[in-house]
């Protein structure tokens, strides 16, 4: 896998807003617990989780030993954590005291697949879409 500029600015960028993204779950867990479905269990321990993840993702990426394994549970992460985002806008729960709209919701939901690809690409994981392509060599 090449290591290229605007990976390792992707990958830090990355690391930035999840390191930021953890920091919001433990130390203002409220919005979280807002928006988690209430077939979750435990929400507390799993807003505290999902930061503790976050956090741990973020590190991750910043480490060659680590960062494989990072961008698959960055992006494990991100599929797991939508259906809060789902609920979020399907329900309108209002956080902080106010409802956001789908100008809101929407593009969020879209961005979510975007969120998965970049931490495997940022990982290291995925060379999609700008790795080299392969021939197939005739035998």
């Amino acid at each position: 896998m090449s290591d290229s500029r605007p990976r390792k600015i992707a990958r830090f960028v990355l690391a930035l807003v999840y390191m930021a993204a953890g920091l919001a779950h433990l130390l203002n867990p409220a919005p979280f617990l807002a928006i988690t479905p209430a077939w979750v269990p435990q929400p507390e321990l799993v807003i505290l989780a999902t930061g503790v993840a976050e956090l741990l993702g973020a590190a991750g990426l910043l480490t060659r030993r680590f960062r494989h394994a990072a961008g698959i549970g960055l992006a494990l992460y991100a599929l797991c954590v939508y259906p809060a985002n789902l609920n979020h806008a399907l329900n309108g729960i209002a956080v902080g005291g106010e409802t956001l709209g789908w100008g809101y919701h929407a593009p969020r939901l879209l961005f979510q697949p975007l969120f998965i690809w970049w931490a495997l690409w940022a990982g290291g994981v995925i060379e999609w879409p700008f790795g080299r392509k392969e021939r197939a060599v005739a035998k």
